[in-house]
């Protein structure tokens, strides 16, 4: 039976995220967990979150999690979702310059105070549905059309130095990237698990996905 270690790092609703993964893939074992050992040895890796970036960081350095993370995401098929994207990249300028997980170049940058389309000043954080542009083929998205909607809840956003790395844009009000992809690696800004139909789509390709793309 396959295995799916939810990190556990006290931040996120990792129910919903557990109870979307066990949907899904009723034949996995689905296992929330800050254990270093269940992590390691599981199958695939969830790295979920919401909120600030430099409380992951350092919960994460609490639980002795950085280089867990840093090694299981060398190795096995491996998911970002929301805050756990944006813990991949090199750094945020989150409260300041936060030192985040370097396993993607670039940094994380907050919106910036723009209009809208109608002319009213850009909403931050930006929150609900918004379609989704497929920049490169992948397995995860596999049966999922192109401009899908998915639901986000975010005032900061990736910004990476490696364009082949992108594999969705989303516009607020211009492109943003919210999904990257390399090797076994796969993150999204949005939440797959509150995206009704298409965000349980992705998380069952996730859960046979081999990490190969």
């Amino acid at each position: 039976m396959s295995s799916v270690a939810v990190i556990d790092y006290g931040m996120g609703n990792l129910h919903s995220i557990a109870k979307a993964l066990q949907f899904v893939s009723p034949e996995s074992t689905i296992l929330v967990s800050a254990d270093p050992d269940t992590i390691r040895h599981a199958d695939r890796v969830v790295f979920p979150g919401v909120g600030a970036i430099r409380d992951c960081m350092e919960h994460l350095k609490h639980l002795n999690l950085i280089e867990v993370i840093q090694n299981v995401s060398k190795k096995k098929p491996f998911l970002g979702i929301c805050l756990g994207l944006q813990a991949l990249l090199e750094s945020s300028r989150e409260s300041g310059e936060v030192e985040c997980l370097g396993l993607f170049r670039g940094s994380v940058v907050r919106f910036e105070n723009s209009l809208g389309a109608d002319g009213s000043p850009l909403k931050i954080p930006h929150m609900g549905w918004n379609a989704v542009l497929q920049t490169r083929a992948h397995p995860l998205w596999s049966g999922i059309p192109q401009n899908s909607r998915f639901y986000f809840v975010h005032s900061y956003h990736a910004e990476t130095t490696d364009r082949a790395c992108i594999a969705a844009t989303a516009d607020y009000p211009g492109p943003f990237t919210c999904a990257l992809a390399r090797d076994n690696l796969f993150a999204v800004q949005f939440h797959p698990e509150k995206s009704q139909t298409m965000g349980l789509k992705l998380l069952r390709n996730f859960s046979v996905w081999d990490g190969r793309s």
